[in-house]
């Protein structure tokens, strides 16, 4: 709902990965992001954040990964990249994954001639 209950679920529960959406009350993703990234420092740890959001204008990547988060997807996901993601930020969990779909066939018609 917001990055307060974001950040309330990370202390309350182990996580591999957080997909965090940059725009929401209270605590938008990129100040969630920062307090992530200060607790980071202290306890030595770090927990991969991938920037989901339908902001896809120039710069909004940059803005996200400036702010700490260690990639960025726009909506809607594309599963191939997504997938492609998440093998290079969880290495060790790759071998579990299910294979990445493959790209959808452009859908074409066709016309019979009589």
């Amino acid at each position: 709902m917001n990055g307060r209950e974001a950040l309330a679920a990370l202390e309350q529960h182990p996580f591999d990965l957080v997909l965090m959406d940059v725009q929401m009350p209270e605590m938008d993703g990129l100040a969630a992001t920062a307090a992530i990234c200060l607790k980071e420092r202290t306890t030595q740890t770090h927990i991969p954040i991938i920037a989901m959001t339908a902001h896809a204008m120039t710069g909004d990547k940059e803005r996200c990964l400036a702010a700490g988060m260690d990639d960025y997807v726009s909506k809607p996901l594309k599963a191939e990249i997504f997938f492609k993601m998440l093998e290079h930020l969880l290495p060790e969990a790759a071998a579990t994954l299910p294979p990445a779909p493959a790209p959808a066939a452009p859908h074409s018609e066709q016309v019979k001639v009589l």
